[in-house]
């Protein structure tokens, strides 16, 4: 065996592998068709730079205290400093926080964002906890990681179950802590006033509309040309879920069902997303609306479609349901929605996977607009976001899709024996693209001593 290489042993594709296995079969998969790789980078490239637990108490309202476990993991910072959202959810655990550690390193890599990979996580369910005691836990979390970020070593987003209020309390504690500075590039996904930036909060479903878009012009699908007129299925009606369905309405497109963590709801001749807002108010939830079908989050995921937008959690298409996927193609808008034993299944049925760390990417993309903005005290409209983001997202899709065509004319570099056969994709493709560009910058910088 080269030391480019290493196995991917039968146990590792199992569809029940935890996220980080997941990202280490991917990364494999990618490596076999990239020449020179050292082994030394190989694992450097696997191992987080730096993971964090730690563990505090919280007084809650009831008078009673309470001991939350939080993680932050810097994957990589070849690129520039760490990058990541931080997610408040009951199941987060290490392993979890690893894996998308590692997806920011390559996502930033890809879209030539000046960021390393960076992730965290507080477990906790915060369906059950009111804004105090988020607060409280927001902002001890924060002084439990003093000195861990900073706007130049590590700086936290938005992710799962956190939004534009928990990054004021981020910055406010951070403030705080280092009175006299510029604090504001801490943190991104702020609140306007805080010196957010405008469209952080539509980015990562407007990136996914635009790599969609840019994909089908360049290079079309059978029987999907285009994004109007294409029946559109989004598992995940949250702010990216709801996001992605008004820009590919917008186009032209007819969603034709829409979930939440309770259902889902169908309606083949198209739903009317603003009555859906209304009634996931009222109700809190979509399920139950009238004039439409209920159905499950499982059963949402085989419905006939020309594109399935999974915006929800992880592992939600698997080898399982993939033979019974319907849809051309599939934009991945949540992070890791698809194993890679189901990415074989949906090659070999032909439905194109636009991947989760090219999909997804509008988010840290328009992050790095925040940070910069910032940096240099400026706002800028929301026209020059969007016409930047833009133009990073199609050059993006452009280099996968001609990264694609090179891979498949070539052989990959592999020994069959040890190696399991797997034909490039565009998640393959993306990855080739954003690790040789870490590569490179780690063996520029030089290796310290």
């Amino acid at each position: 065996m080269s030391e480019t290489q290493l196995p991917i042993s039968s146990a590792e594709t199992n569809d029940a592998a935890e996220p980080l296995s997941i990202t280490q079969i991917q990364f494999r998969h990618a490596q076999r068709h990239i020449k020179g790789l050292k082994r030394g980078l190989i694992e450097f490239f696997q191992s987080p730079k730096r993971t964090v637990k730690v563990c505090f108490p919280i007084e809650m309202d009831d008078g009673s205290v309470r001991t939350f476990t939080g993680f932050r993991v810097l994957h990589n910072q070849a690129l520039g400093p760490g990058k990541g959202g931080i997610r408040y959810h009951p199941d987060v655990t290490e392993n979890e926080v690893t894996a998308l550690a590692t997806l920011m390193t390559w996502k930033c890599a890809l879209l030539k964002v000046p960021f390393g990979g960076a992730k965290g996580g507080v477990v906790c369910n915060p369906k059950d906890l009111n804004d105090a005691e988020l607060r409280r836990i927001t902002r001890r979390f924060i002084h439990e990681l003093y000195g861990l970020i900073g706007p130049n070593t590590d700086i936290p987003a938005p992710d799962l179950y956190t939004n534009a209020q928990t990054m004021a309390w981020i910055y406010d504690t951070y403030d705080v802590l280092h009175p006299g500075e510029n604090n504001r590039p801490v943190v991104t996904g702020k609140p306007l006033d805080l010196g957010g930036s405008l469209g952080r909060p539509e980015a990562t479903g407007q990136g996914c509309f635009y790599a969609a878009e840019r994909l089908l012009e360049i290079s079309p699908l059978p029987g999907l040309s285009s994004v109007s007129g294409a029946k559109v299925v989004v598992q995940g009606f949250g702010n990216a879920g709801s996001v992605v369905a008004r820009k590919f309405r917008d186009a032209g497109a007819i969603i034709v069902a829409v979930s939440d963590s309770q259902g889902g709801i169908y309606d083949e001749k198209g739903l009317d997303l603003d009555s859906i807002v209304e009634q996931r108010h009222e109700h809190g939830t979509v399920v139950g609306m009238a004039g439409t079908q209920t159905v499950t989050n499982e059963d949402l995921l085989v419905l006939d479609c020309d594109i399935l937008i999974p915006a929800a959690i992880g592992r939600q298409i698997t080898k399982e349901n993939a033979h019974l996927v319907k849809a051309n193609m599939i934009v991945e808008a949540a992070n890791g929605p698809t194993t890679p034993d189901a990415d074989v299944i949906l090659a070999e049925k032909g439905i194109t996977v636009i991947p989760d760390i090219l999909a997804n990417a509008g988010g840290v993309t328009v992050s790095y607009f925040e940070w910069v903005q910032n940096i240099d005290n400026e706002e800028w409209e929301l026209e020059e976001v969007n016409s930047k983001m833009r133009k990073k997202m199609h050059q993006a899709v452009d280099t996968v899709v001609a990264r694609l065509a090179e891979l498949r004319a070539q052989p990959a570099n592999q020994e069959e024996d040890t190696l399991t056969e797997v034909r490039a994709d565009l998640r393959t493709a993306a990855l080739v693209v954003a690790i040789e560009r870490v590569a490179q910058a780690t063996l520029q910088r030089g290796i310290w001593p």
